[in-house]
């Protein structure tokens, strides 16, 4: 398999699944902005939305980091990390990776978007500032995880776009439930060895 990424995106969070599960791959770093991939592939022509991750898997192309991300688990057939398809707790992990995508991912939009005003900048905080409320209402019942006490695919993509507000001047220790979160996952194995990966730590 080849999953392809920029470092420090949405696509950490296949790359962190892929490591937790011991999957055999290998990883290209992608320039979105110029559409190449670096072995100067067009990147258009393996991914004609331009986005990361994709991920190659037998002679076939898989896109969207959700849809990766129950792939990795259910092809590793491992229940921690998605419960089985049909029950309640594989619900409640698909409803925080949707929760994930298109709430918190997208309320960050602005805040790397150079073209943005200062003011939509400003209306992008508070939005995001919402959402991680409401990830610190759901955290502050005592689970270890998002979703209850095993580390799921939603942990690894909660880690990643949370971790965007450091990057973006949102204080996390506002939220002292999350930021515990934060901690027990960035200690993982996997989640170092990722971050060591794609050059974001020594």
């Amino acid at each position: 398999m080849k999953l392809y990424i920029k470092p420090g995106v949405c696509s950490m969070a296949s790359h962190i699944v892929l490591t937790e599960i011991g999957e055999d791959f290998t990883v290209e770093m992608v320039d979105t902005v110029a559409g190449k991939t670096a072995s100067g592939a067009d990147y258009r022509a393996i991914n004609p939305k331009g986005k990361v991750p994709a991920l190659e898997v037998d002679g076939e192309i898989l896109t969207e980091g959700p849809a990766i991300l129950q792939f990795l688990a259910d092809r590793a057939a491992d229940e921690r990390l998605a419960p089985a398809g049909g029950t309640m707790a594989r619900a409640r992990v698909n409803e925080m990776l949707n929760f994930l995508g298109t709430e918190l991912h997208v309320a960050f939009g602005p805040l790397f978007d150079p073209s943005a005003t200062d003011a939509a900048r400003e209306a992008a905080r508070r939005t995001v500032a919402l959402k991680l409320h409401w990830l610190e209402d759901g955290l502050s019942d005592g689970r270890t995880h998002t979703t209850g006490v095993d580390f799921t695919i939603a942990d690894a993509y909660a880690f990643v776009v949370a971790n965007w507000a450091n990057m973006t001047g949102i204080a996390l220790d506002r939220w002292p439930h999350l930021s515990a979160f934060m901690a027990r996952v960035g200690a993982r194995p996997s989640v170092q060895a990722v971050l060591k990966a794609e050059g974001l730590v020594a």
